[in-house]
């Protein structure tokens, strides 16, 4: 392995501020729960270094206002960062002006921390889909040059295009798009992308899903939230499925990662694909 680069991204949020919560936890009591984040990030951080990794982190503005010295030494680092949006609302649940407001209340407070522009874009739970092609026009009047969040499948409740192209590609509203990565196995498409699915498939099915996707030439979009390696944060009440989507094999993340990094190479979107949109 090493004959091709693949990209390493990381959602940067709070335990609390995903979706999954958004019954259990509404956005007024956030400010009363145990911050986790820089624990986890700089845990994440510390096994990039040791393995040489530089990544795009796609931070989420409200936790980039209460952490600016995590986010400075995320870029010190050497990773690139980018945009999650401000209040990690679905785009799918805002009108286009909300969507501009919360885009632009992200990038304010992400280019003042950050030396470099801030090109790239990453929806909440992956919510650029069909219906929402037209927040790709507002991405591009703001600023960014590239989103990553189209997941080309079908099945999910929550997103997906399942007709979406599998490789990176110019869109029509001047973006470049960079999407989730899928590796297509007998006709079907699985994804090999990171998250939910790293957790819950056994290491073995990703790293061959993973190889399949660098087979059919297609470097992989990989992404974790720092989250995801903290099995000692707290508990919340939820139902069976999404108690098992946010909290199964939360111990298993680190270590699997850690395989991951030996097994493929990784960079940023920035060092990647960067001179698609170089200014």
């Amino acid at each position: 392995m090493g004959a091709m680069k693949n990209v390493f991204s990381i959602d940067l949020e709070e335990w609390f501020c995903v979706y999954n919560f958004d019954g259990a936890i509404p956005r007024e009591q956030w400010e009363t729960r145990e911050s986790r984040v820089e624990q986890a990030t700089l845990a994440i951080l510390d096994l990039l270094s040791k393995h040489n990794v530089q990544g795009t982190f796609f931070v989420l503005g409200w936790v980039a206002e209460r952490h600016p010295d995590l986010i400075r030494e995320v870029e010190r680092r050497g990773h690139e960062i980018a945009s999650h949006g401000y209040y990690h609302r679905l785009i799918t649940k805002m009108t286009p002006e909300e969507f501009r407001t919360d885009l632009n209340r992200s990038l304010e407070i992400l280019t003042r921390l950050a030396s470099a522009p801030v090109r790239g874009f990453r929806a909440p739970s992956f919510s650029v889909t069909r219906k929402t092609r037209w927040s790709l026009d507002i991405l591009r009047d703001c600023g960014i040059r590239y989103d990553s969040s189209m997941f080309p499948i079908g099945f999910h409740p929550d997103y997906g295009v399942p007709d979406a192209r599998l490789e990176p590609h110019a869109l029509p509203e001047g973006l470049w798009e960079l999407p989730m990565s899928v590796a297509e196995v007998a006709g079907k498409r699985v994804p090999c992308s990171g998250g939910g699915y790293f957790r819950q498939f056994p290491y073995a099915v990703t790293r061959h899903l993973m190889r399949t996707c660098n087979a059919q030439g297609r470097a992989v979009m990989f992404y974790l939230h720092p989250w995801e390696v903290d099995p000692g944060q707290p508990r919340v009440a939820l139902p069976f499925v999404k108690r098992i989507r946010h909290y199964n094999n939360l111990d298993k993340t680190l270590p699997r990662l850690e395989r991951m990094l030996n097994d493929f190479e990784f960079t940023s979107v920035r060092s990647l694909y960067g001179a698609n949109w170089a200014a």
